[in-house]
């Protein structure tokens, strides 16, 4: 006879890992990796197939459901923390100080970022808005580096889908 708790070490661990391929997957696709994501796809839904199996051929025994759901749950997260440490792809950064007189665009640009900048309205008054591209990998750095020099700053960040042109074009051609 076979070791329940091999069993439940087993599904727990296939669905951590079918789970956490099912996210990067999804990521895949939504970045245009397409040829990537199918590739994945097909070990993903063998991995899947398994875990579903164990499960199906052992219904009279609720802890392999049980397992089946934990290691579910725990494919989310980790397939979220997998996807927070590749940090695939570009954010842009929106940066609304308070106050025209900043030095922050200056001293972005000396770190190296493409800052464009304009003034706009807020409700106290005049406001210098800025606007950044960086790779999700430094956009921790920036924010931090935003934080230190302009700790009263409205920062709001997101991805692009699509860009082109600018001066994130020219760091590319090099």
């Amino acid at each position: 006879m076979t070791n329940p708790v091999w069993i439940i070490a087993l599904i727990l661990g296939i669905n951590i890992t079918y789970v956490s391929m099912f996210t990067l997957r999804l990521i895949l696709v939504i970045k245009g990796k397409r040829t990537a994501a199918a590739l994945l796809s097909t070990v993903e839904v063998f991995v899947y197939l398994v875990g579903l199996q164990l499960v199906l051929n052992n219904l009279s025994t609720p802890i392999y459901m049980a397992a089946y759901c934990i290691g579910f749950g725990l494919g989310v997260y980790l397939g979220s923390r997998i996807e927070e440490a590749l940090a695939l792809g570009y954010s842009v950064v929106q940066v609304i100080a308070d106050t025209l007189n900043t030095s922050l665009p200056d001293q972005l640009r000396a770190s190296g970022y493409g800052v464009t900048v304009w003034q706009g309205e807020g409700r106290n008054g005049p406001r210098l808005v800025m606007q950044v591209l960086v790779k999700r990998s430094a956009e921790k750095k920036l924010l931090d580096a935003i934080s230190s020099v302009a700790p009263k700053a409205f920062v709001i960040s997101h991805e692009p889908r699509h860009f082109r042109g600018g001066f994130w074009a020219k760091l590319l051609e090099k």
